[in-house]
């Protein structure tokens, strides 16, 4: 059995500002750099063979907070980055209704029919995610690796983890950052989730998601 601990990113600028940072490089916020702090105490007793991230630096940031006892190479694949949000980049997230009504509505509404001009489809996030956390699980039979990535990658992994078409994403629930996650893979393609999206490291105070509501009254991907 292959165990992955799926970990999503600290708080990022983009987060604090409510932009769409996607492929945006934004960088950890102060908050963020606490949760980090917590999110390495929880893995410091947690035995790891390999550990990979995004390449982008709130994700490899956050790789190298759950790293900080064992010095492991962090190993970075595209394959584990964020979607990109083409001309959603960089915008306001209360700025999008106006600017692009129509992508707008599929990302509220029907996330995995959301593809932005100059970006990347919702439905190859979730083709790809699948890919690269199944081939991170080949590469390392019967090991134990972590993995940090993004709120959106990991929602549409998680969503198929469950067994279940993109048309479910909605279904699947927003994960605070630094928040974990643990998949099983068994001899024979069997996937397991054995926890979703836990974020018990963190306080109220640390919370990115306590401080905000858009996540219990909206659909986003």
């Amino acid at each position: 059995m292959t165990r992955i601990y799926l970990i999503r990113h600290a708080e990022a600028e983009g987060n604090l500002r409510r932009i769409f940072q996607g492929h945006t490089d934004a960088d950890i916020s102060t908050n963020g750099q606490r949760q980090l702090e917590r999110l390495s105490e929880r893995f410091e007793p947690v035995h790891l063979d390999a550990l990979y991230a995004s390449p982008l630096k709130r994700a490899y940031k956050t790789a190298q907070a759950v790293d900080a006892v064992r010095h492991l190479p962090i190993i970075t694949l595209e394959g584990l980055m964020e979607i990109n949000g083409g001309c959603w980049e960089g915008k306001p997230w209360a700025k999008l209704p106006a600017l692009y009504p129509q992508d707008n509505d599929a990302w509220e509404n029907r996330p995995w029919d959301f593809a932005p001009a100059g970006g990347e489809p919702m439905r190859q996030v979730y083709a790809r995610m699948w890919e690269t956390l199944g081939g991170i699980a080949r590469r390392h039979p019967g090991k134990t690796v972590g993995v940090a990535s993004h709120g959106c990658a990991i929602r549409n992994y998680l969503c198929q983890a469950h067994g279940w078409p993109i048309e479910r994403l909605g279904e699947v629930g927003w994960c605070d950052n630094t928040a974990v996650s643990i998949i099983e893979y068994r001899e024979g393609g069997q996937v397991t989730i054995t926890m979703e999206n836990d974020a018990s490291h963190l306080d109220d105070e640390l919370s990115t998601v306590a401080k905000q509501d858009w996540w219990r009254r909206s659909t986003r991907a």
